[in-house]
């Protein structure tokens, strides 16, 4: 247990802004957004107050453009990766830090017709090719599974 090292962090919350995704000089994409997480803590008169905590989000390649293409402010998201710490000094020489997450996964919560309205024109938000099957897998809109139609209940195994 001596060498044991864990760094494992899931949220799950709403985008506070729509995703900023740009390109390094290399060419690799990164997407950079802040997920805003309630919880609930009791206040000195013991009522369930609720804050929200807003992590900052960094994600990488493939990751990055899924997420730039099918989220936006306020679509709710689930992301897995690993806690990091930065820090940097500016032109001032002051020194900054911070804690991010790295996202190794990012995946849907809403449903397809669940999504939050878009800013810009008031519709609903369905991103481009959601549902269409494009991409690998049903994280990048892949067909969904077939499923049979039972009529009759009474052939139900339980």
């Amino acid at each position: 247990m001596a060498n044991f090292n864990l760094n494992k962090v899931i949220l799950g919350g709403r985008l506070t802004d729509d995703p900023r995704l740009s390109t390094t000089a290399s060419g690799i994409s990164v997407c950079s957004f802040s997920v805003a997480v309630n919880r609930r803590y009791a206040s000195k008169s013991n009522e369930d107050q609720p804050q929200a905590d807003f992590i900052r989000c960094t994600a990488w390649r493939a990751t990055a453009e899924f997420i730039s293409r099918y989220f936006r402010k306020a679509s709710s998201i689930c992301v897995i990766g690993t806690l990091q710490n930065r820090n940097w000094t500016d032109q001032q020489g002051v020194k900054h830090y911070t804690n991010e997450v790295t996202v190794d996964e990012a995946m849907f919560v809403d449903a397809k017709n669940e999504r939050p309205a878009n800013a810009q024109d008031g519709s609903s938000y369905v991103p481009e090719g959601y549902g269409a099957a494009q991409g690998d897998g049903p994280a990048f809109g892949g067909e969904a599974p077939k499923f049979e139609e039972i009529t009759d209940e009474e052939d139900l195994p339980f």
